[in-house]
């Protein structure tokens, strides 16, 4: 049996935090093993939960906010992935919640089904985005990825592979080479295009034409 999925939760709401930690229980492939009501603790915290995926409200009361704990978990834990959690839609702070490092925003006011999937598709590297916010994810596509750097051809199937939600062996498998190979393109992809993580990259193949929105799975 699989490893469970180690989730964090902060949110300086006791309510809601414990609230959340309560549904998430139920579920066997997931395993609350930390709770933090800033981001000071979070980030004096994280070494030890060794968490998969974070799940973070934006607005926290302390000296650093949402944004910037963000930044800093993915400084000090690059493969665990966070996803935010707010009230807000406000366009400046989903895009800058999706620069910083994020790799869902989900509302506080969507499914508890949707943010389960959306935990679940973040700790495989993917995200679901949630369809309320897709106008601003667009507005994103200005701001996204390094001008005037071209992909190979191979690069730009791997980067639609990517976007579309695949994990690295299946398309591995869609383009009948090795998961190391797929693994060294999809670095590469980042790299060149200096994105953080695998929502840009879905935002960049938006903006170069490689899928459409319809093609990306929304909860």
């Amino acid at each position: 049996m699989a490893e469970p999925i180690r989730v964090v939760l902060v949110d300086d709401h006791q309510v809601a935090r414990h609230g959340l930690q309560s549904y998430l229980r139920v579920f066997e492939d997931l395993e609350v093993v930390g709770e933090a009501i800033s981001g000071e603790e979070v980030l004096q915290k994280i070494e030890a939960w060794m968490p998969d995926v974070v799940v973070m409200d934006l607005l926290m009361p302390g000296g650093i906010n949402g944004i910037e704990t963000i930044k800093r978990v993915r400084a000090l834990l690059p493969h665990t992935h966070i996803v935010a959690l707010t009230s807000s839609t406000d366009d400046a702070l989903v895009g800058a919640a999706l620069r910083a490092g994020a790799i869902g925003y989900v509302r506080k006011d969507t499914s508890l089904e949707d943010l389960l999937a959306s935990i679940r598709a973040a700790a495989c590297g993917q995200s679901l985005l949630d369809p309320t916010i897709a106008r601003l994810v667009m507005q994103e596509l200005t701001r996204v990825g390094k001008p005037g750097v071209e992909l190979t051809e191979r690069e730009q199937e791997v980067l639609r592979q990517l976007a579309l939600g695949r994990t690295n062996q299946e398309i591995a498998e869609v383009l009948m080479v090795s998961n190391e190979t797929v693994k060294t393109h999809v670095g590469n992809i980042l790299t060149k295009l200096q994105l953080a993580h695998r929502t840009q990259a879905v935002i960049y193949a938006l903006k170069k034409g490689l899928i459409s929105l319809d093609e990306i799975d929304l909860p």
